[in-house]
């Protein structure tokens, strides 16, 4: 029986208990897991911002052991050292077979009700069916999971520092290389330096930003920023963020900005600071009634604004997650800095106390393996 961070309700403290875990079954992989970071959308989830089933076992962003496999299972073995992913895909289905998996149509479903393909989790708790956030719920020492949901990686990558490939890396470095499109000496303009927004500001200067301005009420953030890339930092405390961004880009606006908060007024912010012909970048987690206005006439019609959402960086887990290895074995990618605490699982509500108060990249959980 492993021990799991469970959300029994919205906006309920997590409860770290023992949990029953079954078996693998067709298509499916028992995972030990070697560490989890706490990410936003955990928070959101308990706070109701994000809907998913509960009570459930959160945690999406990980990477752990193969224990075992089911029936079929032909990627991955006993041993093998795996990234797991909160968008499951088949590389089949539509979507898949035309560049999009980010969008998987398979694996969508699972996801999205905390299950398996048969839309049956397979933790329980005295008894009764728990829901796994994201088909995964990597707040928990062992979980089964889908094939779909996992990247085999080299053993000698440390597991805390690849767990955090699973969300923030391929979310954020994927929203600037995959989404936007950023041209070499370009202008970017990162609204919120969270684990995400850090790693879109490694994306950027990768993709070939010349100027990164980062942006954020923590001044903290903001040094942190500049650690991973950002040339400036905007604190929107000490003036209107769109007037400092612009006086930084001679009056015109930046080439890209990214939104990294989920906020309807950061949102309208980041499509306010981009030049004409530039694009805005829907990277945060939003609530789902909220609405973005904007000026259809003058901005996406005269001034060719544009805006893009982001799904998971819009990655290929299969071909993106092989790369952040590489650059992180390079020295190209930092990961390990993204660690501001590591902690143990019964600190989890702490974690989401110190991520609202600003005062962590990412917090993560390791297990003993």
């Amino acid at each position: 029986m492993p021990k799991a961070a469970v959300c029994p309700g919205i906006d309920q403290p997590l409860e770290v208990v023992d949990v029953e875990l079954d078996g693998p079954g067709a298509g499916e992989v028992l995972v030990q897991m070697g560490a989890s970071g706490v990410c936003h959308s955990d928070l959101s989830v308990q706070n109701g911002t994000l809907l998913s089933p509960l009570p459930s076992v959160l945690g999406h962003e990980g990477a752990g052991v193969v224990e075992a496999v089911g029936e079929g299972v032909t990627s991955v073995r006993t041993g093998d050292h795996v990234v797991l992913s909160f968008v499951p895909q088949c590389g089949t289905c539509y979507f898949c077979t035309h560049g999009q998996p980010e969008v998987c149509e398979t694996g969508f479903l699972p996801m999205a009700m905390g299950s398996m393909l048969d839309l049956t989790p397979r933790f329980s708790l005295g008894g009764s069916p728990l829901h796994q956030m994201s088909a995964l719920g990597t707040f928990s020492e062992s979980l089964v999971t889908l094939e779909m949901s996992m990247v085999k990686i080299d053993a000698d990558v440390p597991l805390s520092s690849a767990a955090l490939i699973g969300c923030g890396v391929l979310t954020g470095f994927g929203a600037a290389v995959n989404t936007a499109t950023i041209c070499k000496g370009d202008s970017v303009a990162v609204i919120g330096c969270g684990g995400v927004g850090l790693n879109v500001i490694q994306g950027a200067a990768h993709a070939g930003a010349e100027r990164i301005i980062a942006i954020d009420m923590f001044d903290s953030k903001l040094d942190l920023a500049k650690q991973f890339g950002a040339t400036d930092g905007v604190n929107p405390g000490a003036g209107d963020a769109t007037e400092q961004v612009r006086e930084l880009t001679s009056g015109r606006g930046v080439d890209v900005a990214f939104e990294v908060i989920g906020q309807k007024a950061t949102t309208e912010q980041a499509f306010a600071m981009v030049r004409r012909g530039g694009q805005a970048v829907i990277v945060g987690v939003p609530k789902m009634e909220q609405i973005m206005e904007i000026p259809i006439a003058m901005d996406l019609l005269v001034n060719e604004k544009q805006v893009r959402g982001c799904w998971y960086g819009s990655s290929d887990v299969r071909r993106d997650i092989p790369k952040l290895i590489s650059l992180y074995e390079n020295g190209s990618l930092k990961l390990d800095e993204l660690i501001s605490r590591r902690i143990a699982l019964e600190d989890v509500n702490e974690a989401f106390r110190a991520m609202q108060a600003g005062e962590v990249a990412r917090s993560v959980i390791e297990y003993n393996l």
